[in-house]
């Protein structure tokens, strides 16, 4: 097949009637005990994919991103099918022609879900699952299922719990009576003449009671967005300057913030393993403490209402003095890592936020590839987490970029007033410290605020 742009119109006839199957990407294990284990517990799947754009090659690296998700999620990947076409179908996303071909692979593979690589309309869901005669969910609903299975504080379970209750509003269905029912008073009893009011649909009455639910959620979110405030005003009062780690799920932040601050952050070989962010303060080598935060990873597409829902933690990047942007250099299109996470930092406001960029995994990457990224990205640090290669480099550019104090002291500090000599050696730039009989002469940098608080004490 060619990797030619795809131009709609001039595609090959037979291709574009066609299925097309991925090869080697089953996720089933080899190892006989683990594979009885997993029998036991996993969903079977089949992947489906549209493909509108791009290369042979994109298509193939959209479904290998979508069978990793498939894995995350706790499933069997049996088989992956994608078909070429202007635009997904309006009514079954792939043509009905097609459908039966995919029911085919579900019988031959004993798959018990259909997974989509786009977000299906509630028609096209309906109408899958009515030919197909099992489970079928789309991209956003499997990402949702992913953050569901993932998170672990309580923001972060409501802030998953609030995504996925506005995209089921969003697809109600309803059939047969209990669609229509629509009986108020006591006529639900039996009552009769005289009891019947206007009562509700019941796909009124669900949706109302998830209107109620997502307004005692984002209740509740506010409340520890206040909570979250309060901590971030508290660095903004000292000057404290923050870095937040971004970049594409499973790209190594969560590896990188343990190396940068001895943090033991959990760290695994899953996409969206972390969704509550982390900070950590840390030392420059010029002694002035600085913080770091490991964010959620991105995606391509990352569903809209997961973005609404993450609001308050994804104002920890939009708030922060720099970005350490971290992309996966093993992968096998890290550019396509970059135009993702920035088109979703384009999302939060978060674009502006000044950038470094940091390629990871160069133990994992090979020669030629690592070759390509340096040319693309000249100003990257290259770095591996696992083995510790590069990280100096990385601290060193990392306390360069930072905002720098801007007002130069030289002060008498009493040997009453130690917590500003504190301050100084936490929030400022040291140059200089004497002891004396009247205290500790301060040659320093800092920021405005602990100026004016050492002005009494400045000699000069």
């Amino acid at each position: 097949m060619s990797d030619e742009p795809f131009v709609a119109g001039d595609e090959d006839l037979a291709e574009r009637l066609a299925l097309r199957r991925v090869a080697s990407l089953n996720t089933e294990l080899t190892d006989v005990s683990e594979v009885e284990y997993r029998q036991l517990r996993l969903e079977r799947v089949v992947l489906v994919s549209v493909w509108t754009r791009g290369t042979a090659a994109d298509a193939d690296a959209a479904m290998a991103e979508l069978a990793a998700l498939a894995d995350t999620a706790g499933s069997q990947v049996v088989d992956m099918l994608v078909q070429r076409r202007d635009q997904p179908d309006i009514a079954t996303y792939v043509g009905s022609g097609k459908v039966d071909e995919i029911m085919a692979a579900v019988q031959a593979g004993g798959a018990d879900t259909v997974i989509c690589d786009g977000e299906l309309s509630p028609a096209q869901l309906r109408n899958l699952e009515d030919r197909l005669g099992v489970k079928v969910v789309d991209r956003t609903a499997l990402i949702l299922d992913i953050f569901a299975q993932h998170a672990k504080s309580v923001e972060g379970k409501t802030q998953v719990e609030l995504a996925q209750l506005n995209y089921l509003k969003q697809r109600l269905r309803g059939w047969g009576a209990s669609l229509s029912r629509q009986v108020g008073g006591r006529a639900a009893s039996g009552v009769g003449i005289g009891g019947r009011g206007p009562g509700e649909t019941k796909i009124e009455t669900d949706r109302r009671r998830i209107n109620t639910r997502v307004a005692i959620l984002r209740k509740r979110l506010r409340a520890m967005e206040t909570t979250r405030e309060v901590s971030r005003a508290t660095r903004r009062r000292d000057r404290v300057p923050s870095a937040a780690i971004v970049g594409y799920t499973n790209a190594g932040k969560s590896s990188l913030l343990n190396r940068l601050t001895d943090a033991d952050v959990m760290v695994e070989d899953a996409l969206f393993a972390t969704l509550d962010p982390t900070t950590r303060r840390t030392r420059g080598a010029d002694g002035r403490v600085y913080t770091l935060t490991d964010t959620v990873g991105f995606v391509r597409h990352l569903p809209t209402d997961l973005v609404e829902a993450f609001k308050s933690t994804l104002e920890e990047t939009r708030q922060a003095d720099l970005l350490v942007h971290v992309v996966d250099g093993a992968d096998v299109d890290p550019l396509a890592q970059v135009a993702a996470v920035r088109t979703v930092l384009a999302q939060i406001d978060a674009a502006d936020v000044p950038e470094i960029m940091v390629v990871n995994k160069v133990d994992a990457a090979s020669s030629e590839a690592l070759t390509g990224l340096r040319h693309a990205l000249p100003k990257a640090v290259f770095v591996s987490a696992l083995t510790g290669e590069g990280m100096d480099e990385l601290r060193c550019v990392i306390e360069t970029c930072l905002p720098q104090p801007g007002v130069w002291v030289d002060a008498m500090v009493p040997w009453a007033r130690g917590d500003l000599l504190d301050k100084a050696h936490r929030l400022g730039e040291v140059k200089q410290t004497e002891a004396t009989a009247d205290g500790t002469h301060l040659v320093a940098r800092v920021h405005e605020g602990l100026a004016a608080e050492l002005a009494p004490f400045a000699l000069r």
